[in-house]
Order: structure tokens, then C-alpha cells, then sequence
């Protein structure tokens, strides 16, 4: 792009939950007019917790977030396995199962996370909730784009930020269905009483091809409840309908033990209830023209990985900082996919297909599953997935240190 009188170039980003917020930081850092469109009303707060490990603890330090995060560092204890009679299997502690470092990873609730990024740039870049992007039409000097709302504007560039069923994505790249990879699995998760004096912790109960977790963030008088089972076929029918939702998990759990009655009737009337199927996106190019993808949109290594948060945070860095040394979009796009992707397949190849650790779906791998479990040392770990530290970050630029 050539603009003679050296204005700033302007971007448009969808979505601003974790990685929306992040590039928006970033790109006005580098110099970019950014405004962020968010189709809920705002921020979102609440939410299960997140994980913020590895390469992704160094993009929060450079924002001077990190003693923020620490400060909303949840700081769990203790992850007790159970069987389908509630019967202890293990007890271990968490950051054993998702392969982090007690005393430098973070693990946050996901609304706090979402908060401090807001925070951080709300003052220096143009929000606009309740509304969302209707069509996209790009043209030699930019991109025009209608909003839901009815507004049009023309913008340089768009980066989709909007999460695993990423709108920017359809429009620009096709049916979700061509990217989207199944991995077996469908779960509701809702917030419910805390009437099991947990503090500091989770439960995992667990039968072939089901799961239910409690995880109690400090000691709240609220727990988040998360019900996940095996499903052959994506229940495509449900994602927009509620009641077709519920449905799904009282028919999936239907005669099971333990407390999962009870956290079935909660789930009937929970008011936050989140229903998604287990997945990833993986797609062969992260950018079109004048558009490009990060976090969950380009590349969702699913909730089993324990890996999105952190790959949205690095992807908007990158991202940022390829468009701030390259002047040409279609090369910095380039280059921001060059240095991003190995990091991003080695991180998604933390699940295999089908078969997640946590919630096994025949009894032969939950017998190992759980074996592997009891071999574990109940102390924190002293390394971390190799994985989450595979990137190196490039030096922040001079002009924006």
C-alpha cells in the first residue's frame, strides 16, 4: 500500500474476547488505526479458566500485564480423578495434566484475562459492541465492509479474531465445514451452587465416552461445571437451539451416578450455559488479500490442548509485528505465517484426533489413562511442555519499546 500522505493505515478487527483485543494492542503500538467490533454488548466476564503458558507469559510481560495476571493467578491445588462411583482414581496436581509450571504459568478466569487486555488499549482504540460484520467487498485501496448495524466503512486491512466459528472466516475463505475438524467430543459447561466445599480445586469423574468436571476457582461460593461426552457426528442441528442443547446432554447422561444428576438439573437452569463440540480448525492458508486470521478463527487447537489463550496471544504478536516491518500486507501476511505456523501445528498436535486424555471414550483407555494417572507425582512439575516455549518472540521494535 502506498499512501503519499503517510496517514496510518487502518484496521478493522472482529471480535474482542482474548485475541482481538491482543492484535488491537499491538497494532496500535506499531502506529495502525484499529477499531475492534464485538458482536455481544460488552467484554465478556466469567468464564471457565484459562491457562497463559510459555512464549504467551512474554506477550503479557511486554504489555505490562503480567503482575495484573499474577494478582488473578487462581492458583489450584489439586485435580481428583474419579470413577463412575465417585471413588477416587487419583489426585494430582493440575499443572501435572496440562504440562505447566507451578510459580510462572498462569492460569486465570478467562474473563479476567479478557478484561485486562480490554483494559489495556480500551482508551487508545475505537470499540464498537452490538454490532458484527455483514459482508466484505476488497477493491485495490482497501476494504469495504457493512455492518449488521447498517454502517459502512472502508478500512486498509481485516484481521478476523472472532473465535472457532469465525464469521471474517466464512466470508472470505468459505464454509466452516471445509476447515473443521471433529474430534469426537461435544460439551456444555455452565456455572452451578457450590455445595461440594471445594476450594482451590477440581473434580474429574469419568466412564467410557463421558465426563463431568467441578472446578472451584479459590474458594467461591460458585463452581464451574463442565459436561462432556462422545458424540460419532457433530450435532449440527443443536448450536443454535438451547433446548435442543440440553437435550442432547440429558439423553447423554441419562442413568449416570455420582453428582452428575444434579449437574444435569443445574445445567436446565443455568443462565450462562455454553454448548460447543471439541474441535480445530485447520485451514492451509491464515490470509486472503486483505485479510487475515488469528487465534481461534485460524487455527483452534481445541479446549483439550489447554493451548488457545496462549496461541491467540502469541498469533496477535506476530501478527502485529509483521505488519510493522513489512509496508506490504500480502508479504507481512506472509512472514507472519512463516514464524507462527510450526509453533501453532506443534501446540494443536497436543490432542490426537478422536481420543482425548482427559475424557477417554472406551474403557480400555480410560483403564490407561488412569494408570498413567497414578504414576504421576502429586507435586507440581519443574519443566513444561516443550511445546508451549517453541517460539521465540522477535525483539519488540525501538519505536514502540
Amino acid at each position: 500500500m502506498n499512501h503519499g500522505d503517510n496517514r496510518k493505515r487502518t484496521v478493522l478487527v472482529s471480535g474482542a474476547s482474548i485475541a482481538g483485543p491482543a492484535v488491537a494492542y499491538w497494532l496500535h503500538r506499531f502506529g495502525f488505526a484499529v477499531t475492534v467490533v464485538e458482536k455481544a454488548a460488552d467484554v465478556r466476564g466469567g468464564g471457565y479458566p484459562i491457562d497463559v503458558r510459555g512464549t504467551a507469559l512474554e506477550v503479557v510481560r511486554r504489555m505490562g500485564l503480567l503482575p495484573e495476571l499474577q494478582r488473578a493467578h487462581v492458583e489450584s491445588k489439586r485435580l481428583t480423578f474419579l470413577d463412575a462411583d465417585g471413588g477416587t482414581v487419583a489426585a494430582v496436581h493440575p499443572q501435572a495434566v496440562v504440562g505447566g509450571v507451578e510459580g510462572r504459568d498462569l492460569e486465570v478466569r478467562r474473563g479476567d484475562l479478557a478484561r485486562a487486555l480490554y483494559g489495556a488499549v480500551a482508551d487508545d482504540v475505537e470499540f464498537v459492541f452490538e454490532d458484527s460484520i455483514d459482508t466484505l467487498a476488497e477493491h485495490a485501496h482497501g476494504v469495504d465492509v457493512a455492518f449488521r448495524g447498517g454502517s459502512r466503512r472502508t478500512f486498509d486491512l481485516i484481521v478476523g479474531a472472532d473465535g472457532l466459528h469465525s464469521r471474517t472466516r466464512g466470508l472470505v475463505f468459505g464454509p466452516e465445514e471445509r476447515f473443521h475438524h471433529y474430534l469426537g467430543y461435544c460439551f456444555a459447561g455452565f456455572t452451578m451452587a457450590n455445595r461440594f466445599g471445594l476450594a482451590h480445586e477440581g473434580l474429574i469423574w469419568n466412564t467410557p465416552g463421558r465426563g463431568a468436571v467441578l472446578y472451584a476457582v479459590r474458594d467461591s461460593d460458585e463452581v464451574q461445571a463442565l459436561l462432556v461426552f462422545a458424540r460419532l457426528e457433530p450435532p449440527l442441528g443443536a448450536f443454535r437451539d438451547p433446548a435442543a442443547q440440553r437435550d442432547l446432554v440429558r439423553a447423554a447422561f441419562a442413568g449416570d451416578g455420582w453428582e452428575v444428576p444434579a449437574m444435569v438439573e443445574a445445567m436446565g437452569g443455568a443462565d450462562d450455559l455454553f454448548f460447543d463440540v471439541v474441535s480445530q480448525i485447520r485451514q492451509p492458508r491464515w490470509s486472503s488479500g486483505r485479510v487475515a486470521l488469528i487465534g481461534d478463527a485460524a487455527a483452534a487447537p481445541s479446549f483439550l490442548t489447554g493451548q488457545g489463550s496462549s496461541l491467540a496471544l502469541v498469533g496477535a504478536y506476530m501478527l502485529a509485528d509483521a505488519l510493522a516491518a513489512q509496508r506490504d500486507h500480502a508479504e507481512a501476511f506472509a512472514a507472519y505465517e512463516r514464524a507462527t505456523r510450526g509453533f501453532v501445528d506443534l501446540n494443536q498436535a497436543q490432542i490426537g484426533s478422536g481420543d482425548a486424555a482427559l475424557f477417554p471414550a472406551t474403557a480400555e483407555a480410560l483403564a490407561l489413562r488412569n494408570r498413567r494417572l497414578q504414576g504421576l507425582d502429586a507435586a507440581p512439575p519443574q519443566a513444561g511442555r516443550p511445546a508451549h516455549t517453541a517460539l521465540t518472540l522477535p525483539p519488540l521494535p525501538e519505536r514502540a519499546a
